[in-house]
């Protein structure tokens, strides 16, 4: 078999359409359909993903049989062989076990889970911030002067938005970029993984909302028996607080991380939409374009010519407009059509 003929066998087995493999690649559908239409062929670089993405090693993939590998693979755990299988690496091309089994090649686990500690610091940093600057604001406070203890209390909670901003940014823009490069990740996950991640769901919300009813009821406590409204007290209720909401939220991300389709929907949709602005920019510079002319033209007939053409000047913007509106319906018929390629 020839490297177009691997490459669509493997692609079928995992029921893979051209674009969902271009989007895990991060290449084209069209280099995908060069590909398999032997008009083009991948770089090295996009050969060992395909390898570590399919679990065959590259001299199968590139001049190879990846049927035969997978024949010989089902014979030999039938007879009990147990001949060692090692993975395949980067640049790896010895004999190794073709996995069935989806595999994390675009980092997609790693990422999230760096994304979902810094929003978490994020939203603790912010709370926690409000919570030391109540320690210097109002009755049983730090004692110092009035205009310092407003000015620590500004400073602590400025600290605490900074922290969050810190966090909060970078988190963000890494976000927005790995979706971006990989609009679509192929759902890898576990049955095991999803009720592992519900069970620390489970654990974070009865830990986060054990901690904020604490909260509540020392505060209780605090106003019903030590007359105390303001002050440290205060500020510990949302220092114990921001605890209790990080746990909660950290739990709601964890789970949200294993739901792979969500994060593909979410990511196509970002995808359309940087399309959608592509295509408007094409059609405001084409509709720029024509009312510029539109506008030299109509001058001309106003400024230059006698008779019927000055009486028709104003003709030119009509034209113009009709011809913006004809070049909007045409660009967005070509774009549509693209999309569904």
């Amino acid at each position: 078999m020839t490297f177009r003929d691997n490459l669509q066998y493997l692609r079928a087995q995992r029921n893979m359409t051209q674009e969902q493999l271009a989007m895990l690649l991060g290449v084209s559908r069209q280099a995908i359909s060069k590909w398999e239409g032997d008009k083009a062929y991948p770089e090295m670089d996009k050969l060992l993903m395909m390898c570590d993405l399919f679990g065959v090693t590259l001299d199968d993939l590139v001049i190879g049989d990846v049927r035969d590998g997978r024949a010989e693979t089902a014979a030999a755990d039938d007879t009990g062989d147990e001949r060692p299988k090692a993975p395949v690496g980067a640049g790896a091309t010895m004999l190794a076990e073709p996995s069935a089994l989806p595999q994390d090649i675009t980092g997609y686990d790693e990422h999230m889970r760096s994304f979902d500690r810094k929003i978490v610091a994020g939203v603790f940093a912010v709370i926690f911030g409000v919570g030391v600057g109540l320690l210097f604001d109002g009755d049983n406070s730090v004692p110092v002067s009035a205009s310092i203890g407003e000015f620590l209390v500004f400073l602590c909670i400025s600290i605490g938005v900074l922290v969050a901003l810190a966090f909060f940014v970078p988190a963000g823009l890494g976000h927005a970029e790995f979706m971006r490069r990989h609009p679509f990740v192929e759902d890898f996950y576990t049955g095991e993984d999803r009720r592992q991640a519900a069970h620390t769901l489970a654990v974070s919300l009865i830990f986060g909302v054990g901690l904020i009813l604490i909260a509540c009821g020392f505060m209780v406590y605090a106003d019903g028996v030590m007359h105390m409204d303001e002050g440290w007290p205060v500020a510990l209720f949302m220092m114990i607080v921001a605890g209790g909401v990080a746990a909660c939220t950290y739990g709601g991300m964890n789970y949200a991380r294993v739901n792979v389709e969500e994060y593909n929907k979410a990511a196509i949709r970002e995808e359309r939409s940087r399309s959608m602005d592509t295509v408007e920019g094409v059609n405001g510079a084409i509709c720029g374009t024509i009312m510029i002319v539109a506008t030299i033209v109509g001058l001309s007939m106003l400024f230059f010519f006698d008779g019927g053409p000055k009486g028709m000047f104003w003709m030119s913007w009509v034209i113009g407009g009709l011809l913006c509106a004809i070049a909007s319906i045409v660009t967005n018929a070509i774009a549509e059509r693209r999309d569904r390629r």
